[in-house]
């Protein structure tokens, strides 16, 4: 249920900012708005504000949304409201009404972000867990438990870490820009902090974001090796684990965090046979040694070991806060990079130097939507601000149907010095109309069968 309430007032929120900038921006340019629209097909709720001829409703389908303006290409307009048509008005004002929606929806995600940067958010700290052996980040020489303090693609342009969260970022930007990181750390087995390289310029992005993570060892950050909760029955239980432990070794391997534990116990399973194993743990101080063997599990079509319990503590928290005019500034530079990033991400899947499986559709958008209300406002409102600037972005691509294909015709307008024909139109909002369908398909099966496996 409550998956289900936080992606309707996502959905509907991001829908009625989008539409309220082409109302405004449409009244604004003199234009008459017949109708605004939340929702598509028959009318639930519509009313009408004192002073105004806008017809305001709320659809029964509430897939998306439109603002109705008077036009002479679909009814007839008396000659004395000619000057009030959208068909009528400069070019100039057609393209900022257009334009005016795509824009509402970034200049959203820009005082979202900038909301979260002046309130504070609690985040991982820049703490790395152990990489997985042969993966990029074992053979820049990382062990795990260090910490990142700043990282960049030149010597001259590193930033400060405040979170863990930084981290990630900056490696999704130095995949999709086959860029190199560097990356200062520090920690307990280091006398001083020092430098490494992530060699990521020549890494294929071609997988899934998943994959990908794994392949360059950091999935997420640094955990101590503890157990949690542990279910009745299960291997753990089974075999004498509780609540609290600290595991130090299995079998002959030293667990330093508990990325690396749970990659032990999913590769505890060879073929269809799980192994037991002695594992060395600590519980309040006193060392036992208990024989554990996970349980099997398929998943993603292959066997993995499970034990039942949960695995890791709790990551150390920081809290990120940042002052009025710098926290406005990043939240205008993180709205610029996470655009750039998008449309960068979309060119690589166009030209097949990116996965497909990275489109996500309605059902992983309401999956997260879920999960960041669950977790408190400040996520959601980072989740509100993501899909925002997603759908601002969208919009502007230059696909016939959208917003940035009524830019395109403008444009060609500007160039040409007349419209686009109605002829050529019709093919175009057709063809567009395809792609858009070829797409949503494609997301729609990602979402199948991301919740599948």
């Amino acid at each position: 249920m409550l998956t289900l309430a936080a992606f309707a007032l996502a959905l509907g929120f991001l829908i009625t900012v989008h539409e309220y900038g082409h109302y405004r921006m449409a009244v604004a340019c003199g234009v008459k708005v017949l109708r605004f629209s939340i929702g598509f097909g028959p009318a639930l709720y519509s009313w009408k504000i004192k002073g105004s001829s806008t017809e305001f409703v709320i659809g029964a389908v509430p897939l998306g949304g439109f603002v109705k303006m008077l036009d002479e290409r679909e009814a007839a307009v008396p000659p004395t409201q000619r000057h009030h048509a959208f068909n009528c008005r400069p070019l100039y004002a057609r393209f900022a009404i257009v334009a005016a929606g795509p824009l509402a929806n970034l200049m959203l995600a820009v005082l979202l972000y900038a909301v979260v940067n002046w309130s504070g958010v609690v985040m991982p700290a820049p703490m790395l867990a152990a990489p997985e052996p042969g993966s990029v980040a074992a053979q820049a020489g990382l062990v795990g438990g260090e910490r990142a303090v700043r990282a960049g693609f030149g010597d001259l342009e590193l930033d400060d870490l405040q979170s863990y969260d930084d981290v990630h970022w900056l490696l999704t930007r130095a995949i999709l820009e086959k860029r190199d990181l560097l990356l200062e750390i520090s920690g307990p087995a280091l006398k001083q902090s020092r430098m490494i390289r992530l060699r990521l310029g020549e890494l294929e992005s071609t997988e899934p974001e998943r994959e990908l993570f794994r392949r360059i060892g950091l999935v997420g950050p640094f955990t101590r090796p503890l157990l949690g909760d542990i279910k009745v029955g299960a291997a753990a239980d089974r075999a004498g684990l509780r609540k609290g432990d600290l595991v130090r070794q299995v079998g002959t391997v030293s667990v330093s965090d508990g990325q690396q534990l749970r990659r032990l116990i999913r590769g505890a399973v060879t073929g269809v046979q799980s192994s037991a194993l002695p594992w060395k743990i600590d519980r309040a101080g006193v060392e036992l040694v208990l024989n554990v063997q996970p349980e099997r599990q398929i998943e993603g079509g292959i066997w993995i070991g499970r034990i039942g319990a949960y695995v890791g503590s709790v990551p150390e928290m920081v809290t990120v806060r940042y002052g009025p005019i710098h926290g406005l500034w990043l939240a205008v530079v993180r709205c610029w990079d996470v655009s750039a990033l998008t449309v960068r991400m979309m060119g690589k899947m166009l030209l097949g130097e990116a996965s497909l499986k990275n489109l996500s559709g309605p059902l992983t958008i309401a999956d997260y939507a879920g999960k960041s209300a669950n977790s408190g406002l400040t996520q959601y409102v980072l989740f509100l601000a993501l899909i925002s600037v997603s759908l601002g972005v969208l919009n502007l691509l230059p696909i016939p149907v959208l917003d940035g294909g009524h830019l395109m015709y403008y444009l060609w307008e500007w160039i040409t010095g007349k419209p686009v024909s109605d002829k050529s139109l019709d093919r175009l909002q057709r063809g567009g109309f395809a792609i858009l369908l070829v797409l949503m398909s494609i997301a729609i099966f990602n979402d199948i069968n991301r919740l599948l496996g």
